[in-house]
């Protein structure tokens, strides 16, 4: 067995659990007081939950592609160098986790602004608390469908910043 590549892997479980956590109670919190301040999840507004659900989901998938180069990072640091630097470790992941909040806001506002040229008279976040469940998934889809699209690309503008060792060129 492996006892570098073990620890590695569990560091990387625990790592990716609680970002996730964090971030997603974070990002719920702050559409909630935002934007729905009298809604929950507990009421009886489906299209809130569909809303709520396609939100997490999104962020999910844009998590999905940061948290591997956290890893890389902390691979790099425990490879490459004498002595673990956790500051450099907390940089990047900073820097990384803050690409990821900035995508995903970019993505939320796109979907509500293609949204809202898509279908004008229809206020979305009305639509939404006035528990109109086809609105919410349609809104729901559109925000899945450009974060599947972008995600790749975040990950790749994320990965070009890992602070990879310089490798000689024979050629």
């Amino acid at each position: 067995m492996n006892k570098q590549l073990f620890t590695l892997a569990l560091f990387e479980i625990i790592i990716s659990i609680v970002i996730s956590v964090v971030i997603i109670y974070l990002s719920y919190s702050i559409l909630h007081k935002l934007f729905f301040k009298k809604m929950d999840l507990k009421g009886s507004n489906t299209a809130f939950s569909v809303f709520t659900g396609g939100i997490v989901l999104s962020i999910g998938l844009i998590l999905s592609e940061i948290v591997p180069s956290i890893t890389n990072i902390v691979r790099l640091s425990t490879t490459q160098m004498e002595t673990v630097d956790f500051s450099i470790i907390i940089l990047y992941s900073g820097l990384y986790l803050l690409i990821g909040f900035l995508a995903a806001f970019i993505i939320n506002a796109a979907v509500f602004l293609l949204f809202s040229l898509l279908t004008r008279g229809i206020d979305e976040f009305q639509a939404i608390k006035d528990n109109n469940i086809p609105v919410a998934i349609v809104v729901v889809a559109t925000l899945l469908s450009i974060t599947l699209i972008v995600k790749e690309s975040i990950a790749l503008l994320i990965s070009s910043l890992i602070p990879y060792p310089e490798v000689a060129n024979f050629l």
